[in-house]
């Protein structure tokens, strides 16, 4: 249990030090009102330097994607029920075993308090919850159903931590035999190559150019291995920090784009991430252009992303932003922007969004089942 040292005062006006445990500063601020005295500070008394970084350890120095999905939907289901909003963020926070998110929502309940509005309180930390999060919850405190919109967060959140996990676990299985593949080239290179280049050195004969290549290198790597290992890292690290700037990132996308399944799993799934995200917020109440613009700032390719900017764009415009996507049909599929056109308003646009995105995650399967079959090509 926390342990607390606070300082109060008496209702005589005398002040005081102590030291109590207490579930959170809540239950110690009840407990000494209760005793008719008022806190004036309060701090958690820690337990030394090596206790903090193991308690970081255990519980993670960051929040989690499953936390905020059951943070959402537990919220949302709690404010159905009736409870008040601070109340309902008291019991999560009571709940939580995440120190950095037990943080987070201590502050979204102390502005709250202050008269702050949910949705502003948590636009404090753009880093646990995002723009969707964000305008979802304002849209549903302007129309009166926060409940209901969290509970579509929760699904939304919920869905994105699925899709995720499915594609890490599509590409495990040929990352690992790529791994070992490497692994199993070098050691013939070290081991196995050398002795074939005695017995190809004692035959005295004029060899041909591949296999004087794959000597060459076995040679390489014999002498001189320890400047080839420098050279690798200094290059992947050169092409990582090239990769993270705009230019490099639009390179390495659209070489991600070309490679065979994983270039059509890129596609089907920033498709139905597009449709799920537009989707989630039009039914929550968002306006249409701002809808388009935080799914782009959902989407990671930056070549889906410019294509919702340009859609943004061209709503600004007055024009359907339909036709932007009927112009990318390399990246969204023809039927997307076809299905797009039929919209007459915002609630049927809603509903061909849903439809969009069934198709694709129906098909999604298939292709992460053929992704994990890459290592069958070698």
């Amino acid at each position: 249990m926390p342990h607390f040292k606070f300082k109060a005062k008496k209702s005589s006006g005398e002040t005081y030090s102590a030291e109590r445990d207490a579930q959170d500063r809540y239950e110690l601020y009840r407990m000494i009102k209760e005793g008719g005295d008022e806190i004036l500070t309060a701090t958690e008394k820690r337990e030394g330097r090596f206790h903090m970084k193991l308690s970081g350890v255990s519980i993670g120095g960051k929040v989690k994607a499953i936390e905020k999905v059951n943070f959402a939907r537990n919220l949302g289901s709690m404010l159905d029920a009736g409870l008040p909003l601070s109340r309902a963020l008291s019991v999560l926070e009571r709940q939580s075993r995440n120190k950095k998110f037990k943080e987070v929502l201590t502050g979204v309940m102390s502005d709250i308090n202050k008269g702050t509005t949910f949705a502003e309180a948590l636009g404090k930390y753009p880093k646990v919850f995002a723009a969707i999060f964000l305008s979802m919850v304002h849209a549903g405190e302007q129309s009166g159903t926060l409940a209901d919109s969290l509970k579509a967060v929760g699904v939304q959140l919920d869905r994105a931590y699925a899709l995720e996990r499915r594609i890490k676990g599509a590409l495990i299985y040929p990352a690992v035999i790529i791994c070992v593949m490497i692994i199993i080239a070098i050691l013939m290179f070290v081991f196995v190559v050398p002795t074939l280049m005695k017995t190809f050195t004692e035959l005295n004969v004029e060899l041909p150019l591949p296999t004087r290549v794959v000597l060459g290198i076995s040679n390489i790597i014999q002498h001189q291995g320890i400047w080839v290992l420098l050279a690798v890292i200094v290059i992947g690290f050169v092409l990582t920090t090239l990769a993270r700037k705009p230019a490099g990132k639009k390179v390495v996308h659209s070489l991600v784009l070309k490679i065979p399944l994983i270039g059509l799993l890129v596609q089907e799934v920033n498709t139905a991430r597009t449709s799920r995200t537009l989707s989630s917020l039009l039914n929550a109440g968002v306006n249409v252009l701002e809808s388009v613009t935080i799914t782009a700032e959902v989407i990671q390719n930056v070549h889906f992303r410019d294509v919702l900017i340009r859609a943004s764009e061209a709503i600004k415009k007055g024009k359907p932003m339909s036709d932007v996507f009927g112009e990318n049909i390399k990246l969204y599929p023809v039927f997307f922007s076809e299905m797009m056109k039929r919209q007459v308003k915002r609630q049927r646009c809603f509903s061909e969004l849903q439809n969009i995105t069934k198709r694709m995650l129906s098909k999604r399967p298939r292709t992460c089942r053929r992704s994990s079959n890459l290592s069958s090509w070698s």
